[in-house]
């Protein structure tokens, strides 16, 4: 082993020791003490080696930013700012004391991003690399996925797809400006935290976080809110960012449809509402379901278990 459990809780204690008002009792105690309010948010994500990310494509850094940014997207979805994070690794034993730095590293970074804190978490050795992490933050008025309302325009907060892009470049072994960019945000996710904010400033009727693909998490909360989500592929393709992407789709000879609608592990936030601060891709109307999604295949969506 190439580490020893006391060096690395000093050097967490060193990276996450930040102070902030509402921790009482921080790093080094059995259990962390925390202020919130009288309605706290909580959620938590599991991220496994091999199914969720890989060290022979990802940097550890990028491995912390995407796990934290995972949690911090579903306390802003509800409407919440997140304040605190908790995070348990496993560990094989054969990570160097460098990259376990990293990671952590890269989860701060993207913690204080958002003004959140780690606060304690735990320490494991396992026969591959898992991190667990839960995220706890404030919120005054929740926004869930049942509040979708018949004339509600459907937005969102920037364009699906490049996630999935990225990860069918790795598995090509391309290299261009494009793939550049596209594996980037495979690795690590750029989240549009502001959108999700004006969302909520703007009263946004509904919303939730597209991680597990569009097409899926949009029939969540059609089926949640008892209304039918009509897509407008023409609104679509006037995102700044569609020629580009479908540009890349192209290259690869891929429907870009499958990317946008079926690709995941993008945390691009869907509200519904009026006149929101983002970019409008439909309409919400009686009946049921997701439609406007068509594809020249059927959809092979993200998932958890192949």
């Amino acid at each position: 082993m190439n580490f020893d459990e006391a060096g690395v809780i000093e050097a967490l204690t060193r990276i996450f020791g930040a102070t902030h008002r509402g921790v009482e009792i921080g790093i080094g105690d059995d259990a962390a003490v925390v202020t919130t309010t009288d309605r706290t948010v909580i959620t938590t994500d599991m991220a496994v080696e091999g199914t969720h990310f890989s060290t022979k494509w990802s940097s550890a850094f990028d491995i912390g930013r995407k796990i934290t940014a995972a949690n911090l997207a579903d306390v802003y979805a509800m409407g919440g700012s997140p304040k605190y994070l908790v995070a348990a690794v496993t560990l094989t034993g054969q990570e160097s004391m460098e990259w376990i730095e990293e990671l952590a590293e890269g989860i701060a970074h993207e913690a204080n991003s958002c003004g959140a804190f780690v606060v304690g978490g735990d320490l494991t050795k396992g026969p591959c690399i898992v991190i667990s992490m839960t995220a706890i933050g404030e919120v005054d008025n929740p926004i869930t996925r049942s509040g979708a309302q018949v004339g509600d325009s459907i937005y969102i907060s920037s364009l699906p797809g490049w996630s999935a892009a990225g990860l069918s470049i790795i598995e090509k072994d391309l290299e261009d400006d494009l793939a550049v960019h596209a594996v980037s945000e495979h690795n690590a996710p750029t989240v549009d935290y502001v959108s999700a904010i004006q969302f909520s400033n703007n009263r946004a009727h509904s919303m939730c976080d597209v991680s597990d693909a569009l097409i899926t998490q949009a029939n969540q909360l059609a089926q949640a809110s008892g209304v039918a989500l009509k897509f407008d592929q023409v609104l679509f393709a006037q995102h700044p960012e569609f020629l580009t992407l479908k540009e890349l789709a192209d290259s690869q000879d891929v429907d870009v449809w499958q990317w946008i609608f079926a690709g995941g592990e993008d945390h691009v936030f869907l509200a519904t509402g009026n006149d929101l601060d983002g970019f409008c891709v439909g309409t919400v109307i009686e009946g049921s379901g997701v439609l406007g999604v068509e594809m020249k295949k059927a959809p092979d969506t993200w998932r958890h278990f192949n």
